[in-house]
């Protein structure tokens, strides 16, 4: 059985717009998911990555409009300047390990649920409400938005130095158990032929 390690963060437009593209690849192979969420921005400072703010402005201008593109595409709602960007992704990502750990739901879900708060609904993901509201939705305990800080803490960290170790810096990055490395939303198409002996 093919394992994918995701990591990710939930503040990025990028990882909001794949959707539930790795999660239907993975039931379609009968792969297992190990959600990593991590900070970018100290992912992008450890390899060589610039963060949005820093970037020359054609750069921004063409990220802006990639966005809605892929946006218009997917049919997926999207706002490029939401209420509540950029927030501290922590909170969010210390619920899906909590959530990860504890088991009785849906992951996939879960991690969408805060991405599309932050990129679809004006939701500030830092706010306990909007944190216990996405537990609940995937199946999860929403108490666990109060559990396992120090655990969610640890392992946050750890996923970060796990990325830089494996080759990772971005958001979305799919790394499977062959050591095959797909950076990107548009890169799940590859994900999934690779899992089909294709690619």
């Amino acid at each position: 059985m093919a394992h994918i390690d995701y990591y990710f963060t939930t503040l990025s437009p990028f990882t909001y717009l794949a959707g539930t593209g790795l999660e239907d690849i993975a039931a379609r192979h009968g792969a297992t998911v190990t959600y990593k969420p991590l900070d970018v921005m100290a992912l992008f400072a450890r390899t060589g990555g610039t963060p949005p703010k820093d970037r020359h402005p054609s750069r921004m201008e063409y990220r802006a409009q990639e966005l809605l593109r892929i946006a218009k595409k997917t049919g997926m709602p999207f706002k490029l300047k939401p209420a509540h960007w950029p927030t501290n992704g922590a909170p969010s990502a210390y619920a899906i390990i909590a959530a990860q750990n504890a088991g009785g739901g849906d992951v996939g879900a879960l991690a969408f649920s805060f991405l599309r708060a932050c990129w679809a609904e004006d939701r500030d993901i830092a706010e306990d409400e909007v944190v216990r509201d996405c537990l609940s939705a995937a199946g999860f305990d929403p108490t666990l938005a109060q559990s396992g800080l120090l655990t969610g803490a640890e392992t946050y960290t750890a996923n970060l130095e796990e990325a830089v170790a494996q080759g990772a810096f971005g958001s979305p990055f799919y790394i499977t158990d062959s050591g095959q490395r797909f950076w990107g939303q548009d890169r799940l198409d590859d994900l999934d032929l690779h899992l089909s002996g294709k690619l």
